[in-house]
């Protein structure tokens, strides 16, 4: 058992790369078939799609092969399992780009708050991208759709995202309301994260600032007592 979790532990470390890299291609093909949508490369990106996709199938079944608990890693890898199992939202699968920004995270790696604001930026700009893609791919020839251009997209994810919701557009389909669900629940963890943030670094900077001035008090007393040492000092030369 012990050596299968070893093999795991190697087998994640092989093909976190390759698999990053097919992230990329999938986000590249599904932006391109979405932007494009009667194209004459349709078919072909859907291919592509599906490709990458039985990739990532077959890792998750690997990965779960070689796992030794198999119920702990599928409760600790339920989003993997969705985006193998749920072809519907296959695109959120982009989200192993993460990996890209724990890279760019190591110059800060004994810094927690910037380390968290470089997560932060990645996922939500992942996030708004293919949220936008998604919910524009679901909606725009639906009946009644108000969602019909990356534009609206774009607009619609960044309201909901920020649980402003306008109102001026909203999904009307099935999956595009799976895809709010989700951007919903995203947005409100995000927001959670920005404001704890933020609230970290004005702490720091006030704690910064009256630590500053005890300091500053600190010197002053000890700046008086050096005073008072050496008038006395001078007083005892002068009555002697």
């Amino acid at each position: 058992m012990l050596a299968n979790e070893a093999r795991l532990e190697r087998w994640e470390r092989k093909v976190e790369w390759p698999l990053t890299a097919l992230a990329v291609v999938f986000l590249a093909a599904y932006a391109w078939q979405v932007f494009d949508d009667h194209g004459a490369m349709h078919f072909v990106l859907e291919i592509v799609l599906w490709l990458v996709w039985a990739v990532f199938a077959a890792d998750f079944a690997t990965r779960m092969t070689l796992a030794q608990n198999k119920l702990k890693f599928l409760r600790t890898h339920i989003f993997d399992l969705a985006a193998v199992v749920l072809p519907m939202v296959r695109q959120l699968r982009v989200l192993r780009l993460i990996t890209v920004i724990t890279l760019l995270n190591k110059k800060f790696e004994h810094k927690i708050r910037q380390r968290v604001s470089i997560y932060v930026a990645g996922v939500t700009v992942i996030v708004v991208f293919c949220a936008s893609l998604a919910v524009l791919d679901a909606e725009r020839h639906a009946e009644n759709a108000s969602i019909t251009t990356f534009g609206d997209a774009l607009w619609w994810t960044m309201t909901t995202m920020s649980t402003v919701g306008y109102g001026d557009r909203y999904p009307v389909t099935g999956e595009g309301r799976l895809v709010a669900g989700l951007l919903m629940v995203g947005g409100i963890a995000l927001l959670g994260v920005i404001t704890g943030t933020i609230a970290s670094w004005l702490v720091e900077k006030l704690r910064g600032v009256e630590e500053a001035e005890l300091e500053t008090a600190q010197e002053l007393r000890n700046l008086r007592a050096e005073i008072a040492e050496l008038r006395k000092e001078l007083g005892t030369r002068s009555g002697g």
